[in-house]
């Protein structure tokens, strides 16, 4: 006979590799750093504050950008030393500046409802630039002026995981143009992430690197899912593709202004995903697998669980395509939707909602922007807002 315990555990597993390590943990904010052992992919080595001491914002509020307030976020992300960041109680803050993180920090939020706003943005959801062991988790973006995500100029170690995207064009660029020779190293691991409703392009749009494409649903696009120029290496498994009606958009994949004769050695492959409503993927190369090697971080799961995998993407007990509100078992649900861009009260799509576990939640336009450095950013959703910086340089946060 199973424990009472052992009962829950069972109760609470998804097979999600990343929620399963620490969500069914009765006991997790007594060990909060736990979180950064549960990385997959190419940025699975984000540490951010881990070994760090816990600095707890007490105060909301952000007056003086350059002698910032003991006890302000931005006090904390500005020190020096490892930190784990965390927050006494439910609070919005309105940044006056950007946002600028040193090195070694995680901002975690779970737990608590915080809503950041104000700042600036260039345009992107989350911008990465020339950075390095990125993680970006548990995020519901929506809503840019121009990305979602996007990782140029020499970005590479990246897991983009547990997603939910909506309501956009170009949904995420990787690579900066085809003649940017810093991106043919670079490494993308996008897992268990959902591509929801009214998205037109860009699941990701490739260049040059190794992408892996591996168990995220894919229910709406207009144009395509998955483009590429400049010949990228794109790994596909266990995904599950939901073609639009429209009979001249069931390609899955497009070329960008390549001729086949070009493209034909592409290493462009499909495995084990799963083809819906007259979707099909047009696959091109050598198949070499040594090409291959390079473009695979983590064993596929069966596509035939798609559902189950992806249930709690984005923020937990957030909105679905349907209008459904999922929650996870032994949580009470999550909040508000991380959103980006505006709407008729000016403080873009994010309400401020009542979700008991957390929110954290990024106003207009909002972009956490990587300048020129090493780093690595991981965001939650029921979080949504986790930095983690693994070097001596420093992200940018800026939300309009």
């Amino acid at each position: 006979m199973l424990s009472l315990e052992e009962k829950d555990q069972q109760q609470c597993l998804t097979g999600n590799p990343i929620d399963d390590c620490w969500r069914c943990d009765p006991n997790w904010q007594n060990n909060r750093q736990r979180l950064a052992d549960c990385g997959i992919g190419f940025g699975r080595n984000s540490l951010g504050g881990k070994g760090g001491r816990i600095y707890t914002v007490t105060d909301s509020s952000d007056r003086d950008a350059s002698n910032p307030v003991p006890g302000t976020l931005r006090h904390a992300v500005i020190q020096d030393e490892p930190l784990w960041i965390v927050f006494s109680a439910d609070m919005s803050i309105k940044l006056q500046h950007e946002l600028i993180f040193n090195s070694y920090k995680t901002v975690d939020g779970r737990g608590v409802n915080v809503h950041i706003t104000g700042g600036r943005s260039d345009g992107d959801g989350i911008s990465i630039f020339s950075a390095r062991q990125i993680w970006i988790d548990h995020c519901a973006l929506s809503y840019c002026t121009d990305g979602l995500i996007d990782a140029i100029m020499g970005s590479t170690a990246i897991t983009i995981s547990n997603n939910y995207f909506s309501h956009h064009d170009e949904v995420m660029l990787l690579g900066h143009n085809d003649a940017m020779t810093l991106d043919t190293g670079m490494q993308v691991t996008i897992a268990l992430n959902h591509f929801g409703e009214a998205l037109v392009q860009r699941m990701p749009r490739c260049r040059r690197g190794y992408i892996h494409v591996v168990n995220n649903d894919f229910t709406q696009w207009e144009m395509y899912a998955i483009g590429g120029s400049a010949n990228p290496t794109i790994n596909s498994q266990g995904n599950r593709y939901t073609a639009p009606s429209d009979d001249n958009a069931k390609e899955v994949t497009k070329r960008v202004d390549t001729e086949e004769g070009e493209w034909n050695d592409w290493n462009w492959r499909t495995e084990g995903d799963v083809m819906v409503n007259g979707a099909f993927f047009v696959p091109s190369g050598l198949g070499l697998s040594a090409q291959y090697a390079k473009a695979s971080s983590v064993e596929p799961i069966s596509a035939g669980l798609i559902n189950q995998l992806t249930m709690n993407a984005g923020v937990i007990g957030g909105p679905r395509d349907d209008g459904e509100t999922i929650s996870y078992p032994g949580f009470n649900g999550g909040g508000t939707s991380t959103s980006t861009g505006t709407t008729n009260n000016g403080n873009g799509r994010s309400s401020d909602g009542d979700g008991g576990y957390l929110n954290m939640i990024f106003g207009n336009a909002a972009a956490p922007l990587a300048p020129s450095t090493t780093t690595s950013i991981f965001l939650s959703l029921f979080i949504t807002l986790i930095l983690y910086t693994i070097t001596n340089h420093a992200v940018l946060l800026s939300l309009p």
